[in-house]
């Protein structure tokens, strides 16, 4: 379109001059900004493009893989990535990466930077395979352009086996942008994990998080139930209920829990007996009191995965951080949801997103928003970036 747009000026030099100060105003509409800004209102989202990584790429004697988290730092016009490998490929780390977008697709995906994560000693992080409770499995990161630090999580471990459990709590960290600790956020008790069935799953803890009323608030969830609230999800609606964390980020300290209802699992596995989930991998704030949450099942046997997002209204959700047991004491009022978009209906190949972010402003005055798929260091999965416009 653009080529045949200059095709027809070629012989109107001020006619090209005014066209050629339009189409650059337009593309200035990607310019930076002093801080992220999400959209006020949302009604869908609309499918743009997506760009793929290859696989096994090497960047400065590191593998780039299993993405689980983007975030936008929109006045550098950086993105933040954390990785999820747990010192076993390389020590657990996240890249900085530069996205390019032109005429609403995107253009390119360029890593520019790796940085380890260190622990209060300053040393990385060990490999699992050393049983230490020093090991982490990185999920989540946070941008926060306040105080140039990020904010991370980790699912821990929960290993029960007859003369080797394994039990490693949780926990969210705060960095600098170096990698290096800065401190650490003390969760509520029922996140600390047991060898008998009570407080997290395996691999269904802490997986996303987002800052939210001006950085003042920040929001964590659980990816799949605590064992003592209930059943995980499953292919009919079993009330699966996961709990978003609320924080105070000047106290640091936990002023609310909600409840909110998971889809069941979308498809049956093959076979039968087959691994099969929902839940929660990422979820991003609108505002004060909104929510995206992004839902992602999977079924062995199937390939690709179901991601769905959802509009999720926090106001007049009841506050559970006093209730032990959602199972055993339902809650009244469940954080509220509608559907936003299916990634089913794109009839596109859609593998392991877990993570979501608002990007730059598109040339027609929408939000922009990213979501990036984890490949987990597998040949046969993709690490996919997923461009969608936030029609208002």
């Amino acid at each position: 379109m653009k080529f045949s747009l200059f095709n027809q000026v070629r012989f109107q030099p001020i006619l090209f001059l005014a066209l050629f100060s339009l189409l650059l105003s337009s593309c200035s509409i990607f310019k930076k900004t002093s801080v992220k800004t999400a959209p006020t209102t949302i009604s869908s989202l609309k499918f743009l493009d997506e760009y793929d990584l290859p696989y096994n790429l090497q960047y400065k004697n590191t593998t780039v893989g299993g993405l689980s988290s983007i975030d936008y730092d929109a006045k550098n016009e950086l993105y933040y990535l954390i990785c999820d490998d747990r010192s076993e490929i390389n020590p657990s780390r996240f890249y900085t990466a530069k996205i390019s977008l032109m005429d609403r697709e995107i253009n390119s995906v360029k890593i520019t930077g790796v940085t380890t994560l260190l622990q209060q000693n300053n040393q990385p992080y060990p490999d699992l395979k050393k049983n230490t409770k020093e090991t982490v499995d990185p999920e989540a990161m946070r941008y926060n352009p306040k105080t140039n630090q990020l904010i991370w999580s980790s699912e821990g471990e929960r290993i029960v086996k007859q003369g080797d459990t394994i039990l490693i709590d949780p926990l969210v960290n705060t960095v600098f942008t170096d990698g290096k600790y800065s401190s650490t956020l003390v969760l509520p008790t029922n996140l600390k994990m047991h060898g008998t069935e009570t407080g997290p799953r395996r691999n269904g803890v802490l997986e996303g998080l987002t800052f939210a009323d001006n950085y003042k608030t920040l929001y964590v969830n659980l990816e799949e139930p605590l064992y003592q609230d209930g059943p995980r999800a499953d292919l009919t609606d079993g009330n699966a209920l996961i709990r978003i964390y609320k924080f105070d980020w000047k106290t640091k300290k936990n002023t609310a829990q909600y409840a909110y209802k998971l889809e069941p699992v979308a498809y049956p596995a093959k076979p039968e007996t087959g691994f099969k989930i929902n839940g929660i991998p990422d979820i991003l704030s609108i505002n004060k009191n909104q929510l995206l949450v992004t839902e992602r099942s999977f079924s062995e046997g199937r390939e690709g995965c179901v991601i769905k997002v959802f509009l999720a209204d926090l106001n007049g959700a009841d506050n559970v951080v006093d209730n032990s047991s959602l199972i055993k004491n339902p809650p009244k009022n469940l954080i509220r949801k509608k559907l936003l978009l299916n990634m089913d209906d794109l009839k596109l190949y859609i593998d392991n997103v877990e993570g979501a972010t608002f990007g730059p402003t598109l040339p027609n005055g929408h939000k922009s928003i990213l979501f990036v798929a984890d490949n987990n260091f597998s040949k046969t999965e993709k690490t996919q970036f997923f461009l969608f416009e936030v029609m208002p």
